[in-house]
């Protein structure tokens, strides 16, 4: 029996079923950890001028034939639903962005600046950061064909890690395919693709198995030596300082006009996103060009300064998507960050959140004769915005404020004497502060 057999085997009698192999539950706190993350996220693209977008779980299949490349085409979950038609678990939601625009992009003002939080779907094989079933964060920005896309869309993804929590862990490699592209041509790869999967997977395998497969794709073995020994240099990236040194070391490799375009795009987007307040966070890499296909020229992904893990999100310009789906041509570009390895680099640096923020108050009911009153001053907190729990259970009193300290950051106690005198007690459970407030109306001390 194979491993994803095992998945789908009956409980016995005194076994509780499992999630199937690569999917995950998420109980509290963790869930609630997991919303707080997303509700930070949320708040920052909206800081930045994005408008939440939502898109289906399930789409038809030639969504993503052709448009997405072959690596998600290979890892779709597609099936025949109950009209006979090929459908799939969204694996991504740049195509279904992309189709919405095309139906909307006469009505539509521009820029469109968009962020969805969506969960999707990859049939792969299930390890560390990775899960088939996951949820991404994406910031989309259409209709902006400068440079001014790829800074904004950058600075808002930091925006939105910092407020996560990842402030001062991460890093943007940037690059652009053209140039990569380029340097392919100028060292006679003949097969573009193997070309961009050597390049992909360059921190990913030994000197030698990079040498074949660049071999491979056509290169001769002193190019792809040479190609082997520009990117050992690299490191994990050039500063735009020292962006001008890769190009001069590159100068007499015959780039054609395309690739040297490339290479300017990168020198002027260097510029942009250090007057934007990213200086300390960009890195050119020439290794990075992203597997998807519709990628038309600037490419870029989010990784943490430590360790050799996962990208944090991946992303780039895709001039020529909306097209696909009928809608005029609209230049656009967006970015991907998925919530495991966010999650990940966050627990590593101790950052990850015990769960969903503290109630503001918990109703510590001190007789059982005062539980209609915990009651009413709960609706009525609740009623003026405020988070709010009570016990459920007939607790002791001791046992109320034991949870209250657990949930929230103060106790709300209702003893009989301070009712009748028109007042209750609030007490602050970090500092064990504690005064009188009138019980008349909660919005003085809400």
């Amino acid at each position: 029996m194979t491993s994803e057999d095992s998945s789908r085997t009956p409980p016995g009698k005194d076994v509780a079923p499992q999630p199937l192999r690569g999917f995950r539950d998420y109980p509290p706190p963790e869930a609630g950890a997991r919303s707080e993350i997303r509700r930070r996220m949320r708040a920052a693209a909206r800081r930045a001028g994005f408008r939440e977008l939502e898109t289906p779980s399930v789409e038809p299949l030639d969504l993503y034939r052709e448009k997405s490349g072959d690596e998600i085409a290979s890892q779709v979950w597609a099936f025949r639903d109950k009209g006979d038609r090929e459908v799939a678990l969204t694996p991504e939601t740049t195509p279904s962005l992309a189709r919405i625009f095309a139906g909307r992009a006469a009505s539509e003002p521009l820029p469109v600046k968009w962020f969805t939080v969506a969960r999707l779907w990859r049939y792969e094989e299930p390890q560390a950061g990775r899960t088939r079933e996951f949820l991404q964060f994406n910031l989309d920005i259409l209709g902006v064909g400068g440079l001014e896309a790829e800074v904004d869309v950058l600075a808002a993804a930091g925006l939105a890690l910092d407020a996560a929590g990842a402030a001062g862990l991460y890093a943007f490699r940037v690059n652009d395919r053209a140039l990569a592209e380029g340097m392919g041509r100028a060292l006679g790869a003949r097969e573009g693709v193997r070309f961009f999967r050597a390049v992909d997977q360059f921190r990913k395998m030994d000197r030698s198995a990079f040498l074949r497969e660049l071999e491979t794709a056509g290169l001769a073995a002193d190019s792809a030596r040479d190609l082997a020994d520009l990117f050992a240099t690299v490191g994990p990236g050039l500063s735009a300082a020292t962006l001008a040194g890769f190009f001069d070391r590159i100068r007499d490799w015959g780039l054609d006009s395309a690739a040297l375009a490339g290479a300017d795009r990168l020198r002027r987007l260097a510029t942009m996103a250090e007057a934007a307040g990213l200086g300390d966070r960009w890195v050119f890499d020439p290794t990075v060009v992203r597997g998807l296909a519709y990628y038309t020229s600037s490419v870029f992904e989010g990784f943490a300064r430590s360790g050799d893990g996962r990208a944090l999100f991946g992303g780039g310009r895709y001039d020529r998507l909306v097209e696909l789906f009928g809608g005029p041509p609209t230049p656009a570009v967006g970015l991907a960050i998925g919530d495991q390895t966010l999650e990940q680099l966050l627990r590593s640096a101790g950052r990850w959140p015990d769960g969903e923020p503290l109630l503001d108050f918990y109703v510590v009911a001190m007789t059982p004769e005062l539980r209609a009153e915990a009651l009413r001053l709960t609706a009525e907190l609740r009623s003026a915005g405020r988070s709010v729990d009570l016990d459920l259970m007939g607790r002791s009193t001791t046992r109320q404020l034991r949870e209250a300290g657990r949930r929230a950051r103060r106790a709300v106690l209702i003893a009989p004497r301070e009712l009748e005198r028109g007042v209750v007690l609030v007490r602050d459970l970090t500092t064990g502060d504690q005064a009188e407030q009138p019980r008349s109306s909660v919005g003085p001390w809400a």
